[in-house]
């Protein structure tokens, strides 16, 4: 008998590649958060007023939501390797032109460049990742590239504006501009080339919209962060008023990006086997915890455990709403993702100006509850999507289905 062929060895995984995917999300959301921490020795530098040096993070946000839907349908033909490379190029180079700019025009004008590969990032990232690793691992793979979310807010932006208090500002734009470059160097020879698939569909935002389940995922995704934007924005007034020290405002996030590091974790583990169990739970855990922070007044031990559950449920949901978007996308994914970074981005201009409003009508101790409403209407949201936007993993399917009806065959009694 001709002997059986032998099985294919399994793929696999690509450690190296996910490490700096993770590590060009840190360079992100590090270029998108420096000029806040950094804003008063920019607006010296600039000599223009803090809150016009402000624009350089507002303008960084506006350009993302006007951009990203046509940048990602005009450079959809170019090979995602090539793209990415790209893209961590320009982030390089519009915070080396920042650190070398001579007046507030030109930052400006860098900035917005920066903006514009910070939405096709996005957009291309997480597709990218799904081509490259096992379908069975794409939830490991989206934990480990999201923690590079969380290092960037705990580790990046901290070190970026003590650099930038130690050294200057400009100094801390150019630092991070040379690491772009060593970053572009790595991606360009340890990310995966993925040939793009010759009938595969052009991303179509229309069509993407009309996939069964991306409308709601589109729109809890963005309610969660306007929650968390609408608190986090304000932090500082919360925790004055709630009569805990000063020192806790810092504290308090770095508690929120350490944590956001073990949600991911746990997300990392559950969203390939119990996505919608995990969600819903995680969803109510940051509501009760926004609902309960105003009882945390003259407590930071309570406090603190509150804010510990609200980071790692943001940096869980991220990795759960990540997932649910590309598989409600089906054939136009990238689309579906281009349409959440369109959102999100949204999500957090309005979530700075409803906490601002809860703060004006209702003082800082209103802010965590005014904060939780909208993170009930996105449980509502994954509640009722059940079967398109957020369906169950393949081992809660075990549970939900009806087990099969044995028949008990009975059998002779001996004598």
């Amino acid at each position: 008998m001709p002997s059986a062929m032998p099985a294919p060895a399994p793929a696999r995984f690509p450690y190296a590649a996910m490490a700096v995917l993770a590590t060009i999300a840190f360079t992100a959301i590090t270029t998108e958060l420096l000029p806040s921490g950094l804003l008063p020795q920019i607006s010296s530098g600039l000599n223009v007023s803090e809150p016009v040096a402000g624009y350089l993070a507002a303008a960084y946000a506006a350009v993302i939501v006007v951009t990203v839907v046509p940048a990602a349908r005009l450079l959809a033909g170019i090979p995602r390797h090539a793209l990415l490379v790209g893209l961590v190029v320009t982030f390089a180079a519009s915070n080396a032109w920042v650190g070398l700019a001579p007046d507030f025009t030109t930052a400006m004008i860098a900035r917005m460049v920066g903006g514009l590969a910070h939405g096709l990032l996005w957009t291309t990232m997480a597709p990218f990742v799904t081509r490259v690793v096992p379908a069975d691992k794409v939830g490991k793979a989206l934990a480990i590239v999201f923690s590079g979310n969380s290092l960037g807010l705990a580790i990046g932006a901290p070190l970026g504006t003590a650099l930038g208090g130690f050294l200057g500002w400009r100094a801390a734009f150019l630092v991070l501009a040379g690491f772009g470059l060593v970053l572009a160097v790595l991606a360009f020879f340890l990310l995966p080339r993925v040939r793009r698939i010759s009938d595969a569909a052009r991303p179509s935002m229309r069509r993407a919209v009309a996939q069964p389940g991306v409308k709601a995922v589109a729109t809890a995704w963005p309610l969660l962060v306007l929650a968390h934007f609408a608190l986090f924005t304000y932090i500082a007034p919360f925790v004055r008023e709630a009569g805990l020290p000063d020192y806790a405002i810092s504290l308090s996030l770095t508690v929120l990006g350490a944590s956001g590091l073990l949600g991911i974790w746990v997300a990392g583990l559950t969203v390939d086997s119990h996505p919608r169990r995990s969600l819903i739970i995680t969803t109510a855990a940051i509501a009760a915890s926004m609902f309960l922070l105003p009882l945390a007044s003259g407590n930071l031990p309570l406090a603190l455990a509150l804010m510990t559950v609200w980071g790692a449920g943001l940096g869980a949901i991220g990795i759960y709403n990540q997932a649910a978007i590309l598989r409600a996308g089906g054939e136009y994914q990238e689309a579906a993702n281009g349409l959440t970074v369109l959102t999100i981005q949204l999500g957090i201009t309005v979530g700075a100006l409803y906490g601002s409003g809860a703060l004006v009508a209702g003082g800082p101790l209103l802010v965590p509850i005014a904060a939780a409403l909208p993170v009930v209407a996105a449980l509502a949201i994954t509640l009722a999507g059940k079967r398109h936007a957020y369906p169950p993993g393949p081992r809660e399917q075990v549970w939900l289905e009806p087990r099969p009806v044995t028949e008990h065959v009975r059998t002779p009694m001996r004598d």
